[in-house]
């Protein structure tokens, strides 16, 4: 099998030619339209929305927060599924979309939709905010304080003044520019 390959090959060396140049033409062809990055990102492109509700338990944050935002942004085009959860005083929604789609464009239909929907929120609630825009490599580490006591005034405070300021102080890449 191999053999009458090889001689159909030699046989017809101009046609072999020009379907590999063909190829190579295709290749650079893609190569010059091919997005130049580091790490190629293999996250799904979405939007994160945060809303504060403070004061409001988890089932008010769903019902008076949650809901209300899901209707609103439930039919962004390019929308592949939406998922929320609801914890006291925070609502967290994440919209992920299609990988056809452009991340700027769907972050401007999200804060359009939005806009809608403020008035609609109880006054408890702050504003939705859209998170950042993140690649799927930048988190590196992500700590969690917990009050044994409960107490989640002194919890902040101390996080706040003890550890932040102390993170911030550790050197690292953010100063080598």
């Amino acid at each position: 099998m191999l053999s009458a390959l090889v001689r159909l090959a030699i046989a017809r060396r101009g046609v072999v030619l020009v379907g590999a140049l063909a190829i190579v033409v295709y290749g650079v062809f893609e190569l010059a339209r091919a997005g130049l990055d580091i790490f190629p990102e293999f996250a799904p492109k979405l939007v994160v929305v945060q809303t504060e509700a403070p004061g409001l338990n988890t089932e008010q944050v769903e019902i008076l927060v949650t809901q209300p935002l899901e209707n609103a942004l439930g039919g962004v085009i390019g929308l592949d599924h939406l998922r929320s959860e609801s914890i006291a005083g925070l609502s967290i929604i994440t919209l992920v979309f299609h990988e056809s789609t452009d991340v700027f464009r769907n972050r401007a239909q999200v804060a359009e939709r939005l806009t809608t929907v403020v008035s609609a929120l109880p006054v408890a609630a702050g504003p939705p905010v859209i998170a950042p825009l993140a690649s799927s490599s930048a988190t590196v580490r992500t700590l969690g304080v917990v009050a044994a006591d409960g107490d989640l005034r002194r919890l902040r405070e101390l996080t706040g003044t003890m550890i932040v300021p102390r993170l911030l102080g550790v050197p690292g890449p953010r100063d080598c520019a």
